[in-house]
């Protein structure tokens, strides 16, 4: 008997791995946080299989589901939204799981930054502009941050933010934010992507907060912060540069002879 956690992508049920869709198919008990996962992937459970959406249920409910799979031999697919390593909740599972010795396995999935980047049509790291990407969030009323783990000190590498949970903390994220990067520094905020309703607003760090009030988006929103949202020229990268050997490119055929 195996625990998968899967990662069901950020909410367009096209955007599930075959393996995890190939997973929730053949397990006859399917455990899924409802509020993020869309029905239609776990309607591809089947039909004789208990499927249960854990939204309502705390940590020791859950884990009751899965000991009693574990008596009956059933494998269970443990469905989280995105890609279950970012903010996912599965470390105090799998704590669980272990103190049970019960097996269990990761699928990974999309996560819901670089599904928004590709609805953007926006590469996240751009030569001389942006070459690193944070993914963080902010400290409101889930656990607190780790110490030095704050905005400020991201800021001061200019990095390329992607801020997670944090939609109702923005008068802070500005606060934090406008000495590093600039009251004109771009922002995007992602509002549940890959879902029907999704929508990207756009503003500066010294707008977006009155943009996101006047939009009511108050929860499922991923917030972007860095120049590379600018219309800026940038260099070339080396990758295709015609004159830019590497070990699949030699000198002779990157100078064209």
């Amino acid at each position: 008997m195996t625990v998968h956690f899967i990662g069901a992508g950020p909410g367009d049920p096209d955007l599930i791995t075959v393996r995890g869709l190939r997973l929730i198919q053949s397990c006859p008990v399917c455990l899924y946080a409802g509020s993020l996962v869309p029905e239609a992937i776990v309607a591809e459970a089947p039909e004789t299989a208990r499927v249960l959406d854990t939204a309502s249920m705390h940590l020791d409910q859950i884990i009751a589901e899965i000991e009693t799979a574990h008596g009956n031999g059933h494998d269970v697919a443990r469905v989280h939204s995105g890609d279950p390593s970012l903010y996912g909740a599965i470390a105090e599972q799998i704590r669980r799981l272990k103190a049970l010795d019960i097996d269990y396995e990761i699928t990974p999935g999309v996560p819901a930054y670089a599904a928004a980047a590709a609805k953007l049509g926006q590469e996240l790291t751009i030569p001389e502009i942006g070459q690193s990407v944070v993914l963080t969030r902010t400290a409101m009323k889930s656990s607190s941050m780790p110490e030095g783990e704050d905005l400020e000190n991201f800021a001061r590498t200019g990095s390329t933010l992607a801020i997670h949970l944090s939609v109702r903390n923005l008068r802070e994220i500005e606060r934090k934010l406008i000495p590093y990067y600039g009251a004109d520094c771009p922002v995007v905020v992602a509002y549940r992507v890959g879902w029907p309703d999704e929508h990207f607003l756009h503003g500066t760090l010294s707008t977006i907060r009155e943009i996101v009030r006047q939009s009511k988006i108050t929860r499922t929103a991923l917030i972007f912060v860095g120049r590379i949202f600018e219309d800026t020229d940038f260099r070339d990268s080396a990758l295709y540069d015609a004159s830019h050997a590497h070990i699949l490119r030699n000198k002779k055929t990157a100078s064209g002879s």
